[in-house]
């Protein structure tokens, strides 16, 4: 870009700020939240929503449960590598049969194991930040995901799931949050939608009753 082409770009960046526009929708209240919760039980909302998005949704009442599940899923899918840094799901991992399966090669495993920071209900979505044990990297990946959330980690929507890390954190927030939405998926080649392009294949998610089991 020539220098003269840079300054007629400027003056009329400049004459354009000079002149105020006036807001188009005065009265319009921005705090107004426009989606209102349905009446329906948050789990049921985040089981049908993220179930819609291709995801696998599993209901458990307690901790043994969700490892009888998780032994039989690994067995029908013929898993031999799992990876799972959080030390709270890989000390409840190491009491069952899926210990020996534990590995520390994220590019080699089969599925990795993570946990959350929330689940959106209304969008479906598993909530994940860096602040978890190798948060950045063990839900892309790995060709599957598998989340194990408690009942207590629902939100209804986006905003209170951010107004709650902002509790929970303080200043100290993490430097990724990220909102994972069913398996990755794209339609840039040709408008066919394919599944797992930038990431896993197949998301998981196994939620526990927060009352009969405590991580």
């Amino acid at each position: 870009m020539t220098s003269r082409s840079r300054e007629t770009i400027l003056k009329k960046i400049r004459k354009a700020l000079s002149n105020k526009v006036a807001i188009p929708f005065p009265q319009t209240d921005v705090l107004v939240d426009h989606y209102a919760p349905t009446h329906q039980e948050l789990e049921l909302e985040f089981a049908e929503n993220f179930s819609r998005l291709q995801g696998k949704f599993s209901y458990c009442i307690d901790v043994n449960e969700l490892f009888q599940q998780l032994e039989a899923l690994v067995a029908i899918k013929k898993w031999t590598k799992i990876f799972c840094t959080e030390p709270k799901i890989k000390t409840l991992i190491h009491k069952t049969s899926l210990a020996a399966l534990l590995t520390d090669d994220l590019q080699g495993c089969d599925v990795s194991i993570t946990g959350c920071e929330n689940l959106v209900s209304r969008t479906g979505s598993i909530v994940l930040t860096s602040a978890q044990y190798d948060g950045r990297n063990a839900s892309v990946y790995a060709p599957v995901h598998i989340c194990i959330a408690y009942q207590r980690q629902l939100v209804y929507d986006v905003e209170t799931s951010l107004s709650s890390m902002l509790m929970k954190y303080k200043r100290n927030l993490p430097s990724l949050i990220t909102f994972t939405t069913g398996p990755s998926r794209t339609a840039d080649i040709e408008k066919t939608l394919v599944v797992g392009v930038h990431g896993p294949k197949e998301v998981y998610c196994f939620m526990v009753d927060e009352f009969l089991s405590r991580p």
